[in-house]
């Protein structure tokens, strides 16, 4: 008699519906769950406009459009991003949004003459070649570790802190109450409130803090004057983003270079984010499913100035939020990628965003960016620095990274491709850490343990004269020196008595 059980082929829809992302919830559990995942990145995802706009002198209702055309093609990308369709999107509950990497770079590209239909034709370039290379990217990720990756996100926070300070000033310099107490005043009040909401014991308030912050320091600004609003209604309630609104795009070698820096260290930051909520998740994370996520990055990237929007990236707060929660689905964040796409369409939110007070902008912004900077210098906590070069890739590129900062004029006198490049604090930083990694830690000919002071400075070094003094059995206990036979051997002061 054969008693072998006839097993039954897996069927592969079952399968696919025994992933943790894969559960699906009541249709009011997923958009609340999706609203909160809008909260969560919303302060993220429009300060980037805010900033890129304010640079390129655009009026409020611009920056309102701007605003509202990054929030529907944030919605549109994570939708594409979670949903997935062949070869593009990880499947995975990643939101998208337009990241803070490309920010200074835009503003540089701004500045240097080509405005923002240089910003946008940037993007496009630079993202198509993106798209083209994610099947290498595998290879050339080994030149991206944590201390490359490290400094260019410290660096990104850093080189928006002028940003903040100039919100926090009023914004426009030659306005007669620029950097007035009031305004600075009411910016330190806006910032005391986000410190004040992070520390309450409610986690969805601590998360919401900035937003929060914002409103609460809007409203003190109606009520000493401070805020004008009188514009909010100029302008259609609803309305699709017009293609091209500001004009088509225009491409400059310079400002393509520049930006195909940021979209390397994009491609860096997704997958270590497809990675991450991956491990949260608890589900299978392959070159396949990153190559996928990757995909669905640069296209949403390319296709964006199209509708007026930025370089798109998966959103790491949210990362985090999924983590707190627990909620794993997918699904949700779909959800959440329809909200933005329905507030996209509502111009007239953008306008009330762009209505709040910049001094406001300013306190929350000092937080918001000071947390990219700690973001970085988290990555850079990892890196291993004894008996390596690392400190000194890490000290040289953020140094870089901050001439133009600290010398806005400084490249001003060099060829302009090279000016548009290098005036990009991020870009300069990333550049020289690449280089450095690779010369340090890929070209290791001629190196040592002890080739340089940062590398003898990052560990404990004692003199061979000390231990020369030594005895056999010779030993510390509690702060003092035993000899072998148990007895407390004297120390000598090093002070010397003048005379």
């Amino acid at each position: 008699m054969n008693t072998k059980k006839k097993t039954r082929p897996a069927n592969t829809a079952d399968t696919a519906h025994t992933r943790p992302e894969d559960k699906r919830l009541s249709i009011g559990s997923t958009f609340a769950y999706g609203f909160q995942h809008v909260l969560t990145m919303y302060g993220g995802i429009i300060a980037p406009p805010l900033i890129i706009g304010a640079a390129a002198g655009m009026s409020s209702q611009d920056i309102g459009l701007l605003i509202a055309a990054c929030l529907f093609v944030g919605g549109l990308a994570t939708i594409l991003q979670t949903i997935g369709i062949p070869f593009f999107g990880s499947q995975l509950p990643l939101v998208q949004g337009v990241s803070f990497a490309g920010v200074s770079t835009m503003v540089a590209i701004v500045n240097g003459g080509g405005g923002i239909q240089a910003v946008f034709g940037s993007v496009i370039v630079a993202s198509l070649i993106g798209l083209a290379i994610t099947p290498l990217f595998s290879k050339i990720i080994k030149f991206f570790p944590p201390v490359v990756t490290g400094t260019v996100i410290t660096t990104i926070g850093l080189t928006l802190m002028p940003v903040a300070a100039n919100w926090a000033m009023g914004g426009n310099s030659a306005a007669p109450n620029y950097g007035s107490v009031a305004n600075i005043g009411l910016a330190a009040a806006t910032m005391g409130i986000v410190l004040l909401l992070s520390k309450v014991g409610n986690a969805a308030i601590s998360r919401l803090s900035i937003l929060l912050a914002m409103v609460i320091g809007t409203v003190i600004a109606l009520v000493t004057g401070m805020a004008d609003f009188s514009k909010v209604g100029q302008g259609p309630l609803i309305a699709f983003p017009t293609p091209f609104a500001f004009g088509p795009p225009t491409f400059n070698l310079a400002a393509i270079v520049s930006m195909l820096i940021v979209i390397l260290v994009t491609l860096t930051e997704t997958s270590a984010d497809i990675i991450a909520v991956g491990e949260i998740v608890g589900t299978k994370v392959d070159s396949k499913r990153i190559g996928n996520g990757l995909r669905a990055d640069m296209l949403s990237s390319a296709v964006s100035p199209l509708f007026n929007s930025f370089t798109q990236s998966a959103f790491a707060q949210n990362v985090g939020l999924v983590a707190i929660t627990g909620i794993k689905s997918r699904f949700v964040v779909s959800a959440g990628g329809v909200i933005l796409v329905v507030l996209g369409i509502l111009p007239v939110l953008g306008r009330v965003v762009a209505a709040v007070p910049t001094p406001v902008l300013g306190g929350a912004g000092v937080v918001l960016f000071g947390t990219v900077a700690a973001s970085g210098i988290r990555t850079l906590s990892k890196v291993e620095y004894r008996n390596n070069m690392n400190l000194i890739i890490v000290a040289a590129s953020i140094g870089f990274g901050m001439i133009p900062i600290a010398a806005p004029k400084f490249y001003d006198q060099f060829p302009s491709w090279f000016s548009t490049i290098f005036h990009s604090g991020i870009s300069s930083a990333a550049l020289m850490a690449i280089l450095l990694n690779v010369l340090f830690n890929h070209f290791k000919a001629g190196n040592s343990d002890n080739q340089s002071v940062f590398v003898a400075g990052t560990g404990r070094v004692v003199n061979e004269a000390d231990v020369a003094c030594l005895a056999n059995g010779d030993r510390f206990e509690d702060g003092k020196l035993i000899d072998a036979d148990g007895k407390e051997v004297p120390l000598k002061s090093n002070t010397v008595a003048e005379h």
